[in-house]
């Protein structure tokens, strides 16, 4: 694998993660626990990859630039930056529900879980909208 095609690989992770957060999320309403459990933990795996991946391109790579202009740039800086400021939530966030979980704190992990998955969701979702405008559009 080359360093030039770790974007596709961060897209592709992040999309992972999304798809398994939301699978998580259906399987807990449904009373489905150990799917769940099985989701979330596929999910952290998938993200924490994505993490690796990221931080080896970039330093490989360095500041990649978005040449859009105009009203896409508009569009895509906003994207960006909630992206990035609640992507350094998720790690903490996403570490402390699990903590919970593991320990059989299921009401501290729930009141957590409650602000962690739609901040998570959405930082995996972000991650491929970035991607797709950063390296698919321009």
């Amino acid at each position: 694998m080359t360093v030039e095609m770790l974007p596709h690989v961060n897209a592709c992770l992040n999309a992972t993660s999304a798809i398994l957060l939301a699978a998580g999320y259906i399987c807990i309403r449904r009373g489905k626990v150990t799917a769940h459990k099985t989701c979330m933990l596929a999910a952290f795996v998938a993200s924490s990859a994505f993490l690796a991946c990221y931080l080896i391109y970039h330093f490989q790579v360095g500041h990649v630039r978005f040449s859009g202009e105009g009203v896409v740039r508009l569009v895509y800086v906003p994207i960006l930056a909630t992206h990035v400021v609640l992507a350094v939530f998720v790690v903490p966030l996403a570490l402390w529900t699990l903590y919970h979980a593991a320990r059989n704190q299921f009401d501290r992990h729930r009141r957590i879980a409650r602000w962690t998955l739609p901040i998570w969701l959405y930082v995996s979702v972000t991650g491929v909208v970035v991607y797709w405008m950063l390296y698919r559009v321009y």
